[in-house]
């Protein structure tokens, strides 16, 4: 199962290639469609997307194993809500890829019934539920960060030769005194936001892949329409973080 896992990794690389390419295809069909090109030129255009979205799913045959290896080592881990969320989210993506790969089979012809819209639906609810638990895992990383960058700037301040000044009480409880408190804390809470995600890269790039990621499932679903340009933006963008992170292994989040 290892020689498998390591095999598989090796096609990862060519998958989120096509994936830039199929996806830079929907938003090119799209601009295409509303600049008012010819029929013909985004019919080809269209007919290499699909042509990408069936390699990309060949590429993906045996996904599921590397899948299910992520879950058993997730399921070990020491944080109960990582351990949760990832472990889960791997077991999606599991199923996400076998649905897939049933479907790749529909679409080659060697299950000729197969009801594809059915499947494909099937196999972007399992996408859908793995990308909303890498976004909780996410902002749970996130928030354990601003806190501990939080204590961090406290221990500073109060070794500090200058004291921090505070409004009285009497003036904070009438809500004149109230908003300029309101915006220095949002204020202050921006600059961690922005701090805490500047010093860990791959925090802040795996939020933005997910982000876009979920608008695909979002609008194949129907839970949130966007359109084939917004959808093929969101793709193109994702592809390309996740290709940086195979360049550069140290912008991959860990575990």
């Amino acid at each position: 199962m290892d020689s498998w896992v390591r095999f598989n990794g090796q096609s990862q690389a060519k998958e989120r290639i096509i994936r830039a390419a199929q996806y830079a295809c929907t938003l090119l069909g799209y601009t295409l469609q509303k600049g008012g090109a010819a029929a013909e030129l985004h019919k080809t255009v269209s007919q290499l997307e699909a042509h990408m979205s069936l390699t990309r799913k060949l590429l993906r045959l045996g996904n599921s194993v590397e899948a299910l290896e992520a879950a058993k080592r997730a399921i070990h881990l020491s944080d109960s809500v990582l351990r949760l969320c990832l472990t889960i989210s791997h077991l999606n993506r599991a199923m996400y890829f076998a649905c897939d790969n049933v479907l790749w089979a529909g679409k080659t012809g060697l299950i000729p019934k197969l009801d594809q819209h059915k499947w494909s639906q099937r196999s972007f609810r399992y996408y859908l539920f793995a990308l909303i638990l890498n976004l909780t895992r996410d902002v749970y990383e996130l928030r354990l960060l601003i806190e501990c960058e939080e204590r961090t700037r406290a221990a500073k301040s109060q070794n500090s030769p200058y004291p921090s000044t505070t409004l009285p009480t009497d003036q904070l409880s009438s809500p004149a005194a109230a908003l300029p408190v309101v915006s220095t804390w949002l204020r202050r809470q921006l600059r961690l936001l922005v701090a805490v995600l500047y010093n860990n890269p791959p925090l802040l790039l795996d939020l933005l892949k997910n982000s876009c990621d979920i608008f695909i499932p979002l609008d194949r679903l129907g839970i949130y329409p966007t359109g084939s340009g917004f959808v093929g933006a969101c793709g193109l963008a994702s592809s390309v973080l996740s290709i940086l992170t195979m360049v550069h292994p140290w912008l991959k989040l860990k575990p």
